[in-house]
């Protein structure tokens, strides 16, 4: 499993660890990811999800996860969550 949030498609990064004598040496800083339950109100299901922490208070500042994947851009979503938007949005547009 990478590590890619699913949401916000936040992932690794490279940089550099610098001494005091300034030498530097590769590192990575990866990303604050949790598994959570989140749950559709459109669909009435629960989905496990891997997401960063900073995409989870972007998900309870839009008003849940239906919002959330609604405004969001489907380049940046795992296939999972394309699927799942996919699904709200079908859902939706028929109620």
């Amino acid at each position: 499993m990478s590590r890619m949030c699913e949401l916000s498609g936040k992932g690794v990064q490279s940089g550099n660890n610098v001494s005091h004598a300034n030498n530097k040496t590769k590192r990575k800083f990866l990303p604050n990811l949790c598994h959570v339950t989140l749950i559709s109100d459109a669909l009435g299901q629960r989905f496990r999800l891997r997401v960063s922490a900073a995409a989870l208070r972007s998900v309870e500042h839009r008003g849940g996860l239906d919002a959330f994947l609604l405004k969001a851009d489907e380049s940046e979503l795992s296939m999972r969550a394309r699927l799942l938007r996919r699904q709200i949005v079908k859902k939706t547009v028929a109620a």
